[in-house]
């Protein structure tokens, strides 16, 4: 999916802490959310948006999640 693509309702009623589960779980462990800085998470976030192909809204969600649980 395109980051240019309108996110479906199912994508936009599920909370960061889930789409992190399901997508970058699913490929590799995930670190620590203390791992990164909130800019870190930022940078990161960005990258593996390219890689696993979620949308801009996906990304700030699972970002915002990261930064929060510090």
């Amino acid at each position: 999916m395109s980051s240019s693509c309108a996110p479906t309702k199912e994508i936009a009623d599920k909370s960061g802490a889930q789409l992190w589960a399901e997508n970058c779980q699913r490929c590799h462990n995930t670190p620590s959310p203390a791992t990164f800085s909130p800019e870190q998470w930022e940078t990161v976030g960005m990258h593996m948006q390219t890689r696993s192909l979620i949308t801009d809204q996906e990304r700030k969600k699972i970002v915002a999640f990261l930064k929060g649980t510090r």
